[in-house]
């Protein structure tokens, strides 16, 4: 396993931080966490979704938190057993899980529903007016520069 240290480039950047740090974070293994299964996939310009596949989970035994750019799904299974039954074989696993995604600047959870054993979670990204590229108009006559004051001096 290669690790790179990337200190060096923390004396030359401003406000990259995070980015090095996720950088890290890709180089070391996710120690087999492959529950529950999701797909990301992009829906228009600036809207996305994130699909995860959790059967058997219901709208309270899941939540959903955003905070600054990371969101963090939860879900645990209340243990129940029905009076007078008996597991032969359990093969639907009851497991506990915790999902963390890194969200980009900018993006917002919008809406999130569970159908079909499908979770949905709508994000959208939204880039404030200050932040857009605008086109800056070049004049045509050169601009005078401003006239000095000459100051007289009495005797």
């Amino acid at each position: 396993m290669r690790h790179v240290d990337f200190s060096p480039l923390y004396r030359s950047t401003v406000g990259f931080d995070r980015l090095f740090t996720m950088l890290d974070s890709l180089s070391q293994p996710d120690q087999g966490n492959t529950y529950p299964p999701y797909n990301i996939e992009r829906t228009g310009e600036n809207t996305y979704r994130i699909t995860m596949a959790v059967a058997g989970f219901d709208e309270s035994e899941i939540s959903i938190e955003a905070q600054a750019h990371a969101l963090t799904v939860k879900g645990g299974k209340s243990e129940e057993n029905a009076e007078g039954s008996e597991f032969l074989y359990r093969g639907i696993a009851k497991r506990a899980f915790e999902r963390r995604f890194q969200l980009a600047d900018h993006v917002e959870v919008t809406a999130a529903s569970l159908k079909n054993g499908l979770l949905h979670i709508d994000l959208l990204r939204s880039i404030p007016e200050a932040m857009k590229p605008r086109k800056i108009a070049i004049a045509a006559e050169p601009v005078s520069a401003p006239k000095a004051i000459e100051a007289q001096v009495a005797n």
